[in-house]
C-alpha cells in the first residue's frame, strides 16, 4: 500500500517537473523567434528608410506627394486590416496584461503582429517619423503569447518576457530589456517567473549577437562630465527635455481620448484623411529639415553623439514636429528612437549656451531626459541608453538627468504615455470585459 503511494507521489511529482521544464523550454524557444523577428523588423526598417532615401535623392519635394499618399494608406490598412496594431504596440502589451484572455488576445494576436510588421515597414517607406523598437514589443509579446497558450500552468509571464526580448533584442541591450519588463510593463517582479523572463531575454539576445555580432546601437563613446561647472547642464537640460517630452506625451494621450469639438469628431469619421494630412506635416518639416526628420532618426542621433556632421540647429524642434504628427496619424510604429534624435536634437541647440560642457556628455543627457519625460520610466531610461552607449563614465549624470526630468514631465504630464494610453485600449476592451464576466 506504501509502495504505490510512493509511486502515485513519484507519477505526480514527474508529471509536474516535465511541465515545469517543458514551460521553460517554450520560453527559450519563443525567445529565439523573438530575436528572429527583430532581426527581420531591423532588415525591414533599414531597407525601406533606404529606399525613401532613394526616391528623394531625386528630388526633395516628391515628399510633399508620396508621404501624405502613403499615410493614408498605411492607416487605411491599420484601422481596416489590422486593427490594434496602430501606435508604438507598448500600449496594447501592457492593456492585455490587464485584461482577461478574451479581451486581451485581439491585442497581441499573431494577425496584429504581421499588420504590424507590414504597415510599420510602410510607414518608413514614405517617410513616417517613427522607430522600430516599440512595434517589436508588440510582436514579440504577440509571438511568446500565441507559444503561451499551448504551454502548461499558463500565465501572463509569456507576455511579459515576450516585449522585453523584444526590446533587448532591437537594441542589443539585455539589461533594459529586463529593466523594461519589471519597471514598465509588469510594473512588479514576480519571483516565480523572473528566472524564465530573463531566459527568453538570453535567448533572444544571443540570436542577434549569432546574427548580427556583437554591437552598440549608437556606437562607444568615451564622453564625462568632469565634476563643477559642467554639471549645470545636468539640471538645465534634464529640465527642458522632460518638460518636451511630456508635451509630446499629453499630445498624443489628447488625440487617442478623442480632440474636443466638431474637429475631434471630424478626425474621428475621416481617420485616412486627418492621416493624409499628418503626412503633408511630415513632408513639410522634411523639406524644412533638408530631409533630416524622415525616419527613425538613428543616424541622425548617432552623427549628432560622435559629432560627425555640424549641428543642424532645427533638428530638434523639426523632429518632435514630425514624430508628433506620425504618432496621431495612427500609423504602426514606435518612439523609442524618434525620442532619442529629438533628445539628441535638443542637446544640440543648447550646446551654443554651454560651450564648455562636452558635446558628447549634453547629447546623452539630452537622449535620456526626454526619453524619460515621454515615458516616465526614469530607470529603464538611463539603463537604455548607458548600454547603448558602453559609457560607464555618464551612469551617475544620466541617472540624475533621468529622475529630474521625469518629475518635470510629470508638471505637464501626469502619466506616462504607454499607460495612459493602454487605458484607452482597455475602455475600448470593456464590452468585452463584461461579457466575459457575465451579469453582476
Amino acid at each position: 500500500m506504501k509502495l504505490n503511494r510512493y509511486a502515485a507521489h513519484m507519477g505526480t511529482r514527474s508529471r509536474i517537473a516535465f511541465k515545469r521544464w517543458t514551460r521553460r523550454l517554450m520560453f527559450l524557444a519563443g525567445g529565439i523567434v523573438v530575436g528572429l523577428a527583430a532581426i527581420l523588423m531591423a532588415y525591414l526598417a533599414d531597407h525601406a528608410q533606404a529606399a525613401f532615401g532613394r526616391l528623394l535623392a531625386y528630388s526633395p519635394y516628391l515628399a510633399l506627394l508620396v508621404t501624405p499618399l502613403g499615410f493614408g494608406f498605411a492607416t487605411f490598412l491599420a484601422t481596416t486590416v489590422f486593427p490594434n496594431s496602430q501606435g508604438s504596440g507598448i500600449p496594447q502589451v501592457i492593456a492585455a496584461l490587464r485584461l482577461p484572455p478574451a479581451a486581451s488576445a485581439p491585442l497581441v494576436s499573431l494577425r496584429v503582429a504581421l499588420g504590424k510588421i507590414v504597415v510599420m515597414g510602410l510607414g518608413l517607406l514614405f517617410g513616417a517619423s517613427t522607430g522600430r523598437e516599440g512595434p517589436t514589443v508588440q510582436v514579440g509579446g504577440a509571438i511568446m503569447y500565441g507559444i503561451g497558450q499551448w504551454a502548461p500552468f499558463r500565465q501572463p509571464g509569456f507576455l511579459v518576457a515576450g516585449a522585453a526580448a523584444g526590446v533587448a533584442a532591437a537594441f542589443n541591450t539585455p539589461l533594459a530589456g529586463i529593466v523594461f519588463g519589471i519597471e514598465e510593463l509588469s510594473r512588479s517582479f514576480e519571483t516565480r517567473t523572473s528566472g524564465l523572463i530573463i531566459g527568453a531575454v538570453i535567448a533572444a539576445g544571443l540570436t542577434s549577437l549569432a546574427i548580427l555580432g556583437n554591437y552598440n546601437y549608437f556606437g562607444q563613446t568615451a564622453a564625462e562630465l568632469p565634476l563643477g561647472k559642467a554639471w549645470i547642464v545636468v539640471p538645465v537640460c534634464a529640465m527642458i527635455c522632460g518638460i518636451a517630452g511630456g508635451l509630446f506625451s499629453r499630445i498624443l494621450v489628447l488625440f487617442a481620448r478623442g480632440v474636443p469639438g466638431t474637429t475631434g469628431a471630424a478626425i474621428k469619421r475621416r481617420p485616412v484623411i486627418f492621416a493624409v494630412i499628418c503626412g503633408l506635416g511630415v513632408a513639410l518639416c522634411g523639406v524644412l529639415s533638408g530631409i533630416h526628420v524622415y525616419g527613425t532618426g538613428y543616424d541622425q542621433a548617432r552623427a549628432i553623439l560622435h559629432a560627425t556632421e555640424a549641428g543642424d540647429y532645427g533638428f530638434g524642434p523639426l523632429k518632435f514636429i514630425a514624430t508628433v504628427l506620425s504618432a496621431i496619424s495612427g500609423l504602426p510604429g514606435g518612439i523609442f528612437s524618434p525620442s532619442l534624435a529629438i533628445g539628441a536634437g535638443i542637446a544640440s541647440d543648447l550646446s551654443y549656451f554651454f560651450p564648455h560642457s562636452p558635446l558628447g556628455a549634453l547629447v546623452l543627457i539630452g537622449m535620456v531626459s526626454y526619453l524619460t519625460g515621454v515615458v516616465q520610466a526614469p530607470i529603464t531610461a538611463f539603463v537604455i541608453t548607458s548600454e547603448m552607449t558602453n559609457d560607464q563614465a555618464m551612469v551617475i549624470p544620466l541617472m540624475a538627468a533621468a529622475l529630474i526630468a521625469n518629475a518635470a514631465s510629470k508638471t505637464v504630464a501626469p502619466e506616462g504615455v504607454y499607460h495612459a494610453l493602454a487605458k484607452q485600449f482597455m475602455r475600448a476592451a470593456e464590452p468585452v470585459v463584461r461579457t466575459e464576466s457575465g451579469p453582476a
